[in-house]
């Protein structure tokens, strides 16, 4: 870990060119790295809150009120650039900002070599490049917010949607952090009663009653087991919703993900089980990302995945075994039938265990003449039942729509936590749970309050590290070194 009084600068706005980019600074010598290359008041418009040196804007030259948020406007003359940039400078120059120390940012012209200067200029004025999340890492560092919190700036910053963003916003204003504060105050203040108990032993003073610990224990075991149900409802799927494409071999599937997916990574051959693995395409729908995933022709499947051996039938056990995993962890069914054959087998219920909504894709249309064979019999607990041609490229757009629409629903209501916090919290939540089980049941059986304290220290040290007040520096690092740099 970096020591915290160096000062950092990044490009923390996107790559690419923009009509604005920024530039962002942090740590104790941010405004004298700024005097360097800042002049306040452009050549074509004078400063909005007058020309006041930068020096004169620091803590130590100010009264205490005069330490306040502020906007300069000026340019800037990086080395190397022929002529002044007009830019805005937003400074905050005291603790209440998002690090806790002296930050600013230089918005100017998001040409990205006219960025990597003023950033190089910054970097040789005494500041050093930020590493990846550095500026959210000190936020945590200095209190600003909590580790469900951090993890919450990544899931704003990976949304792939409007769920995922709802729900990491969600989490960022403080969702997650205020139940587990507040959780940890109370277990906190139980635990100083029954310390205080214990020291006082000799007294026979009533810190707190048998009553009032089996009723503080048990509202803390149902907290706990509410936001331990809120991690298992996010599951440990990955961040991308996933679409799957099922069916019998030669039902079309391959030709329909190259469509769907606009490229040619599927084997399509007119002999049935050419394909025996999966393959995975990145999906955009309308703003709504998901993976596509095309599995092997192996027929509808069963209520129990088959288990791949090494006997004669082994190959094709094995893209059984797949196909099943893939059609587990799906949002979305798209099951595959070809129209040109019949449809008499087609079950009218999903197998038990699979999960996603159901769209059924009727394949081929283009050649099944007026005649339909697979209309007869179709599925009932469907989302929608479409006619699709790869060829002609009727009924795609329907199709990516119907996609799009189960994906959609199949998030709404589920996802309550960013994926990173599920999956590093589940277990201490489960831990916590479970030492506040142990606490009560010694309480209703009388069994010392030293051993209730105990459990409860346990409780807390679990839910501290979801929160983030017991951590190490190697959880740190794999936190934040997920981070872009700048964020």
């Amino acid at each position: 870990m970096h020591p915290l009084e160096d000062t950092i600068a990044a490009i923390s706005s996107p790559p690419g060119g923009a009509a604005r980019g920024i530039v962002r600074l942090s740590g104790p010598q941010t405004l004298s790295c700024l005097e360097a290359i800042f002049h306040p008041g452009g050549p074509a418009e004078p400063s909005r809150l007058g020309t006041v040196p930068i020096s004169a804007q620091r803590k130590w030259d100010c009264p205490p009120a005069a330490v306040v948020p502020k906007v300069l406007s000026g340019s800037i003359r990086p080395p190397q650039v022929a002529s002044s940039l007009p830019c805005d400078l937003y400074i905050w120059p005291n603790r209440r900002s998002y690090t806790g120390q002296v930050v600013a940012e230089i918005h100017t012209l998001g040409s990205p070599p006219l960025l990597e200067t003023v950033l190089g200029a910054l970097c040789a004025a005494g500041a050093r490049l930020a590493e990846p999340g550095e500026f959210t890492l000190r936020a945590f560092l200095a209190g600003q917010i909590d580790l469900t919190q951090a993890e919450a700036v990544l899931g704003v910053i990976d949304a792939a949607d409007g769920q995922q963003l709802q729900v990491a916003l969600s989490q960022l204003a403080g969702g997650l952090a205020a139940p587990l504060h507040q959780l940890r105050n109370t277990l906190l203040e139980l635990l100083a009663h029954l310390e205080a108990g214990l020291d006082f032993a000799d007294e026979d003073l009533p810190f707190i009653t048998a009553g009032q610990l089996r009723e503080q224990l048990g509202g803390a075991e149902q907290v706990v087991a509410r936001l331990a149900a809120q991690m298992a409802s996010r599951g440990e799927r990955s961040e991308r919703p996933r679409a799957v494409l099922v069916g019998r071999p030669n039902a079309g599937k391959s030709s329909l993900f190259n469509t769907l997916a606009r490229s040619a990574g599927a084997i399509v051959s007119e002999h049935p089980g050419t394909t025996r693995d999966y393959l995975t395409a990145e999906l955009d729908l309308d703003d709504v990302q998901c993976q596509l995933v095309d599995t092997a022709g192996t027929g509808f499947l069963s209520a129990e995945p088959p288990v791949a051996d090494d006997t004669a039938g082994s190959i094709e056990n094995t893209a059984r075994a797949i196909s099943s995993q893939q059609d587990r962890r799906a949002d979305a069914r798209i099951l595959c039938i070809d129209s040109t054959e019949p449809a008499d087998d087609v079950p009218e219920e999903g197998p038990r265990g699979v999960g996603g909504i159901r769209i059924v894709a009727l394949t081929k249309i283009d050649a099944c003449g007026e005649t339909n064979p697979a209309s007869g019999r179709l599925p009932a607990d469907t989302h929608g039942i479409l006619q699709t041609s790869s060829l002609t490229g009727q009924g795609i757009d329907a199709l990516r729509a119907a996609i799009r629409s189960a994906v959609l629903a199949s998030q709404a209501g589920g996802a309550t936590a960013v994926a990173a916090t599920v999956v590093r919290c589940r277990e201490s939540l489960r831990l916590a749970g479970e030492g506040l089980r142990r606490a009560r049941q010694l309480v209703e059986n009388d069994r010392g309050e030293e051993l209730v304290a105990a459990e409860v220290r346990t409780a807390l040290h679990e839910l501290g590290k979801v929160a983030g007040a017991v951590y190490t520096e190697d959880v740190l690092d794999r936190i934040f070194s997920r981070f872009c740099i700048g964020k």
